[in-house]
């Protein structure tokens, strides 16, 4: 890559807003010119693997304090300095940090998406773009239900217990509050066509 110092975006939002869905369309439009790389900071969750599966499910996944963002933010830096990473990756099901790492190569634009990116001020102190999704919380329920039973091993039950006693409130407490921070609000996650297509302009010319 160039010598320029790269672009970080961040995008945030909660549970199901479609920051993910952001993520992937934009780099999607650019992923053939190896100018942009995409980071979850899910994948940054704490690794368990010392903990007994009964006290793993016990974990508050929805406090900024389930994050290992120290880190991030090492591995942040190493990319904002032009080097390449090695990423870790986390395992839903088993409720622990997985065996797989992934690399991620050093690029012009790096896009961070999470629920907690706009929370953390060391986060937002590195962000070029500050991005907040904004969803309603009864789509954004439906979304995280299908998602989590299809997708992470979770019954009904359990994702309706999660959000009653720790998601919703979690949300209004740290996730809600961060949008103050955001340049720019997004209505309606990756469905918002102009939100799209005005983002992959600017990165565009970034990049170009």
């Amino acid at each position: 890559m160039k010598d320029e110092t790269p672009v970080l975006i961040g995008i945030a939002g909660g549970s199901a807003s479609g920051k993910t869905l952001i993520s992937k369309r934009i780099y999607q439009k650019f992923s053939d010119r190896h100018s942009i790389v995409t980071l979850k900071q899910d994948d940054y969750y704490k690794d368990q693997s010392h903990l007994k599966m009964s006290e793993r499910v016990k974990t508050n996944y929805d406090h900024p304090f389930a994050f290992d963002n120290d880190l991030l933010l090492v591995q942040l830096d190493e990319l904002l300095a032009g080097h390449n990473i090695q990423k870790p990756t986390y395992d839903f099901v088993h409720h622990t940090r997985s065996d797989i790492v992934e690399e991620v190569k050093a690029a012009h634009v790096i896009l961070l998406e999470g629920l907690f990116v706009l929370e953390n001020e060391e986060i937002r102190k590195r962000l070029d773009i500050k991005i907040f999704v904004d969803t309603a919380a009864d789509i954004r329920f439906i979304r995280r239900l299908v998602r989590d039973v299809k997708e992470r091993g979770r019954t009904l039950d359990s994702v309706v217990e999660q959000y009653t006693t720790t998601v919703r409130i979690m949300h209004d407490l740290f996730v809600e509050p961060s949008k103050r921070y955001a340049d720019i609000i997004i209505p309606e996650g990756g469905k918002n066509e102009v939100a799209i297509d005005l983002l992959t302009t600017k990165i565009g010319s970034i990049i170009g």
